[in-house]
């Protein structure tokens, strides 16, 4: 780990406080955290990702219709225009 200082508003401190007490965890552990959660937030999956997360949610979903693979692009329109 890398050492840093990092300067928070007297309201932001206390909050961490409530909340590291509230969960156990440490104020270093809760500002990583959200560090990541800002970093993840702002990156764009490659390809590679996308592709991968499409294959796992593909047939987890009903939409009740049988005719899908015949009238997709319908189905696709109609879903754009909501």
């Amino acid at each position: 780990m890398i050492r840093t200082q990092v300067q928070l508003s007297p309201e932001q401190v206390e909050a961490l406080r409530r909340l590291s007490a509230a969960t156990g965890r440490s104020i270093a552990d809760l500002v990583r955290q959200g560090v990541d959660e800002v970093l993840s937030a702002g990156r764009r999956p490659g390809p590679e990702e996308r592709l991968e997360r499409a294959k796992r949610v593909a047939g987890q979903f009903s939409s009740g219709a049988t005719d899908v693979s015949i009238h997709h692009d319908r189905y696709l329109a109609e879903a754009f225009e909501k």
